[in-house]
């Protein structure tokens, strides 16, 4: 037998709790680092579209390349996670996500904007896909949980600096604005980075509760499965829903007339949009973490049917009632409450499934979703325009979403058990292999 036979057939050790601990809480500030590429764009949209002149479309072409560039290299991003580990990685990522907001201070044309949202999608990309391996690695007993705050780092991490942000552009315009956030956030990534690093063999656990594999699938065969191409197209059909609502909140709130509504909670006042941008992140962000939980418990699909299903109907109710302030506020909370967990449920999904010695590719190539859901977000303005709506486009979205949840019950369970089935047989047979027995009948 051999030694990585041995090691592979060896009991798991006890987890080192405070260790794993560590290292998720580096990720999550690895993350909240990141955030406001994505999240606090829309707040620069509206001064750009003032200051030069330019349609709303075309400046929303910068977020979709963000998005594309972010998801679309995650498959290579994967293969260097795999091949190099999270430290360089995610240095390489800060350095990327500084440059980027630095361009987006200087840029004067659309393309130089392109351009930053190019290297951006570099950055966040990197340390995304690595934060959300390590705590698929380090985690497989509370991977659901773990990679939910890791990416609730992401969805909630700019709810503290949305108001930092609204205030100095209102005070010192955008582009001072992206440069101080940028050097911020860039230098933060950076220095956490090399507080990171992969779980020894005997560091993890598998999970008691949950259908999980036994073998650790490579790219190519998980692509041969049934199981990744359905949880493909259900990450596409929910995520395109939530990358609308991120990119054109701003949009919506200024379309339906509550943008600029002073609300009044008795304590404070302030106005509708900035409020709901804010509250909207907190949800997001413990959307996150609240169904990975979940999901620990009950299983991914039987969450997935639940979040699913509540943001259908939040979105419908946002269509009808959104033009009354604090129904928006309420029900884009609810929106984003029930879509942030498609980053959490998914990628433990995949480690479920798939195994994690080649995690970073096969969740890469799953990622790609992201950034299909994206070339749908200049397609919502257009909708928009071609109806005079955008109940139109929120309907349509809705009618995604109810899909999916209706997909994870009657198709996902049933290929999800026969997969986790198939994965134990071959287990068996490397099992035998490695221990020179012959192959089961």
């Amino acid at each position: 037998m051999t030694t990585s036979s041995a090691a592979a057939l060896r009991p798991p050790q006890p987890v080192s709790d405070s260790t794993r601990w560590i290292q998720l809480a580096v990720g999550v500030i690895c993350m909240i680092a990141t955030a406001n590429i994505q999240y606090a764009w829309t707040l620069f949209v509206p001064e750009i579209e003032e200051t030069y002149g330019w349609s709303r479309a075309s400046i929303q072409v910068a977020f979709t390349l963000f998005v594309i560039v972010q998801t679309w290299l995650a498959p290579l991003e994967g293969y260097f996670i795999d091949k190099f580990g999270p430290r360089m990685m995610v240095a390489f990522g800060a350095v990327f996500i500084g440059l980027a907001w630095i361009i987006n201070s200087q840029a004067t044309t659309l393309a130089g904007f392109y351009v930053g949202a190019a290297v951006g999608g570099i950055g966040v990309g990197s340390i995304y896909a690595t934060c959300i391996n390590n705590a698929i690695k380090w985690f497989p007993d509370r991977r659901g949980l773990a990679v939910g705050l890791t990416a609730g780092g992401y969805g909630a991490g700019s709810a503290a600096t949305i108001l930092p942000i609204a205030a100095m552009i209102e005070s010192s315009g955008f582009q001072q604005t992206f440069l101080f956030f940028g050097i911020l956030q860039g230098s933060l990534a950076f220095v956490a980075a090399w507080f990171l690093r992969s779980p020894g063999s005997s560091e993890v656990r598998k999970s008691s509760k949950l259908m999980q594999t036994t073998h650790d699938y490579t790219l190519k065969e998980a692509l041969s499965t049934k199981l990744f191409w359905l949880m493909l197209v259900m990450f596409v059909l929910v995520v395109t829903g939530g990358m609308m609502a991120v990119a054109q909140l701003g949009v919506i709130a200024k379309d339906l007339g509550v943008k600029e509504f002073q609300v009044d909670l008795h304590f404070f006042v302030m106005a509708a949009l900035p409020l709901a941008l804010m509250l909207d992140r907190i949800m997001n962000g413990i959307s996150r973490p609240l169904f990975g939980w979940i999901s620990d418990h009950i299983g991914r699909e039987k969450t997935m049917v639940i979040a699913f299903t509540l943001e259908g109907c939040g979105i419908i109710a946002l269509g009808y009632f959104g033009s009354n302030p604090y129904a928006f506020l309420i029900l884009s909370g609810v929106v984003f409450l029930a879509w942030g967990e498609v980053y959490s449920l998914f990628s433990a999904l995949a480690g479920d499934a798939f195994g994690t010695r080649h995690i970073g590719k096969i969740y890469g190539v799953l990622y790609t979703a992201k950034g299909i859901g994206a070339l749908f977000v200049p397609v919502g303005n257009l909708m928009m325009e071609a109806t005079g709506t955008w109940s139109t486009v929120l309907y349509t979205v809705a009618i995604m979403d109810l899909t999916a949840a209706l997909l994870a019950i009657t198709v996902l369970r049933p290929v999800l058990r026969n997969h986790v089935t198939y994965s134990k047989s071959l287990y068996a047979k490397e099992s035998a292999v490695a221990q020179g027995g012959a192959l089961p009948a």
